[in-house]
């Protein structure tokens, strides 16, 4: 118990350090001086103000991790065990795979192979079986997609991981898995040393890396939580816990398929860009996500106890099909198409295609990013 506290302390403030020296270290030898850091740009207030958001966030989460984890495994005072252990190996595999496609221009299709890869040797076979286990890696690939597209804006991958690794480090406890456990609460504790730096407006984002390895984990965790459940209790408590991710996903790939669109072409059609053009400010939308994935969670976790039973999931289930159905119909189904060459440059005369001429482009309320 006293090292647990330990654990998640000295994550917490080491990650906070470390983001904000990998800031710094950023935005010294970023984009502005052409140096191929990777960054991006942030909402401006005014026109042509934006500002520098750098994207190396997850390096923090994902070293701060894999350090916190691996001391406690070393010293004897909270051993990983095998499972924990692969797990935190395969992750920094897939966190270094997400850094690479922050850097270079990596195809999200390789992204998802590796993901794939990397589940199909975390995944306990010999509990699940090899069909139900190929099934368990087509999940991990989703869920951890699905992290991925929180954080398109800001604070709400940080906020949705935090609540996720808190509830299913509470159901591996119960469960005697003390080194996952552990494991699950210092990624819980690094990811709150990085939101005190990405809440927002962030000064810096989790990127490709943090997210994957964020979603690549819990994700992972939650299989090898629930391997040995009975099949109703452990895929109810396992959809509940990842609802918002998996609502994302679903969301997506209903509203792309309606629309004829490429499944992995970026466009601006995730659960937060549908929040913010609902008229959210970014910290509505980080207080939303968080609280329907903070009740999504403790349904989770009460199937798991056995205080709820395994049909309390179709509650969560429900729900997740009504925002799908509803944000595949309602707005932003299909972004508007604009040519290239009428998008003025920011703080530049408008085209007479899109506004008064030779007046500064004003910005839209329900401006978002999309990468």
């Amino acid at each position: 118990m006293l090292y647990g506290i330990t654990a998640a302390t000295a994550a917490l403030l080491l990650t906070a350090t470390l983001t904000a020296l990998l800031r710094s270290f950023s935005l010294r030898l970023g984009p502005a001086e052409g140096r191929g850091l990777p960054a991006r740009r942030a909402r401006p207030r005014a026109p042509g103000r934006g500002r520098p958001v750098p994207l190396l966030g997850g390096v923090a989460v994902a070293g701060t991790t894999a350090l916190v984890g691996w001391a406690g495994d070393w010293t004897g005072a909270a051993p990983l065990g095998p499972e924990a252990g692969r797990l935190l190996v395969a992750g920094i595999a897939v966190a270094l795979l997400g850094l690479a496609a922050d850097l270079l221009p990596v195809p999200p299709v390789v992204c998802g192979a590796g993901v794939a890869v990397a589940a199909a040797l975390t995944v306990p076979y010999d509990e699940l079986g090899v069909p139900a286990g190929l099934l368990a890696v087509a999940w991990v690939v989703l869920v951890t997609q699905g992290f991925r597209s929180l954080d398109h804006a800001d604070g709400v991958m940080g906020t949705v991981g935090v609540i996720t690794a808190f509830a299913l480090g509470a159901c591996a406890a119960a469960e005697l898995m003390d080194g996952l456990a552990a494991l699950l609460s210092v990624l819980a504790a690094a990811l709150t040393g990085f939101l005190m730096h990405g809440w927002p407006p962030a000064r810096i984002a989790p990127g490709r890396c943090g997210s994957l390895f964020t979603g690549f984990v819990l994700a992972s965790a939650v299989v090898l939580v629930h391997a040995e459940r009975p099949a109703g209790t452990g895929l109810g408590a396992a959809f509940a816990l990842t609802a918002v991710a998996g609502a994302d996903a679903v969301l997506v790939l209903v509203s792309r398929w309606r629309a004829g669109r490429p499944l992995l072409r970026p466009a601006p059609d995730h659960l937060v860009h549908r929040l913010r053009r609902a008229g959210l400010t970014r910290q509505g939308v980080m207080v939303v996500t968080g609280l329907a994935a903070f009740a999504a969670a403790l349904v989770g976790v009460c199937i798991d106890l056995g205080w709820l039973g395994a049909g309390a999931a179709w509650w969560v289930a429900g729900a997740v099909a009504a925002v799908a159905v509803v944000g595949a119909v309602r707005p932003g189904g299909r972004p508007r198409r604009v040519h290239p060459h009428a998008i003025p440059a920011p703080g530049g005369p408008v085209p007479r295609s899109l506004g008064r001429p030779g007046r500064p482009r004003p910005e839209a309320p329900g401006a978002v990013k999309v990468h």
